[in-house]
């Protein structure tokens, strides 16, 4: 809360009657205060009464300022009809200052917008933090539960489309996905096998060479997941998530030493060989890879003999593949590896 510094002398004090319109029943009531210097202000507090009665504002009280003002949000009522005080500062430049907000004359549609807000959500700082995808952290929380569950079939040589449903069968929360798209996954087969992985970062890995991912919705009915068309800009669900923990927490193996000594073998076997000693599946973007012209598989790679960690080996053995790794994890913690071109897409 800040204190209001000015010299006050109470000239002024309106009060109107307590409610703001809203077409949706509140959670609780809200009064709006507003304070300020009166001295020479009158004609400026008489057009404010004016706007906010025109913009649906029906609880505010308008007065000259005490030295004991904050602007401010006070909690007043009970748990279960709580009302909501507002201070309020008409300053200098006649804007309505809120606690995080200012407000022009011209602005009083908004501001009552911002009290309705208030009387349904409350507080600002008593309320639950917004998180990825506009979701609030319990309900990110539930959809992340949601997409941790381990795939428990094997991916390798499957029809896509087969893939996604099985994937989706699993899930709780309901998945939209139009015909249109569910022909795009009848095209081929996913090369992977996800078997272990969670259903989110393997669904979106399914997904991606379709062109399509998985976004999460909240309505007024609840939460689900659409499948859309991939586009820029577009916030989707990842193919595995940034690694909390330091890389050496998540896979510890990936910074053990080992003798190495490569010569004329593709960099898939390479790339395949290393990832089953470092116990950790690889996920590929093939994507990337197709509009860049890249195949590791006939890319035959040579790396002198030396003494190395799997980490440092497989960057080499990639590079010369025009290919690059990322160590992710997916929604139950558990390490993957991106492994994508070099160029950007």
């Amino acid at each position: 809360m800040r204190k209001l510094g000015f010299l006050l002398i109470p000239l002024l004090s309106v009060v109107l009657a307590v409610s703001i319109q809203s077409s949706v029943r509140a959670a609780g009531r809200v009064q709006l205060e507003i304070v300020g210097d009166t001295r020479g202000a009158s004609l400026s507090f008489q057009k404010w009464v004016r706007a906010l009665g025109e913009a649906g504002v029906r609880n505010v009280r308008i007065r000259a300022a005490k030295a004991s003002d904050e602007i401010g949000i006070e909690t007043r009522g009970t748990e279960s009809s709580p009302l909501y005080v507002v201070t309020g500062v008409l300053d200098s430049k006649d804007q309505v200052v809120l606690p995080g907000a200012k407000f022009k004359r011209g602005d009083a549609r908004r501001l009552a917008r911002w009290l309705d807000d208030l009387s349904k959500k409350g507080p600002p700082r008593q309320r639950e933090p917004i998180g990825p995808f506009g979701m609030k952290k319990s309900q990110f929380d539930a959809v992340k539960k949601d997409l941790s569950t381990p795939v428990d079939f094997t991916t390798a040589d499957v029809q896509r489309d087969k893939v996604v449903s099985n994937l989706i069968q699993r899930l709780t929360l309901p998945v939209s996905i139009q015909q249109q798209h569910v022909k795009l996954l009848t095209e081929d087969k996913v090369v992977e096998d996800l078997t272990g992985i969670s259903i989110g970062t393997a669904l979106a890995c399914v997904l991606r060479p379709a062109g399509l991912c998985l976004v999460p919705r909240v309505s007024d009915g609840g939460m689900s997941y659409s499948v859309v068309d991939a586009k820029p800009n577009l916030h989707i669900w990842p193919i595995g998530w940034k690694p909390k923990k330091t890389g050496r927490e998540v896979l510890p193996s990936m910074f053990e030493f080992l003798n190495v000594n490569i010569q004329g073998v593709s960099a898939q076997k390479a790339l395949d060989a290393i990832a089953k000693r470092m116990d950790v599946p690889v996920l590929m973007d093939h994507n990337a890879m197709a509009r860049h012209g890249l195949d590791p598989s006939k890319v035959i790679i040579s790396l002198p003999r030396s003494r190395s960690t799997y980490g440092i080996v497989l960057r080499k053995i990639l590079f010369q593949a025009g290919l690059k790794h990322e160590l992710r994890v997916d929604e139950a913690g558990k390490p993957v590896l991106w492994v994508s071109s070099v160029k950007p897409m």
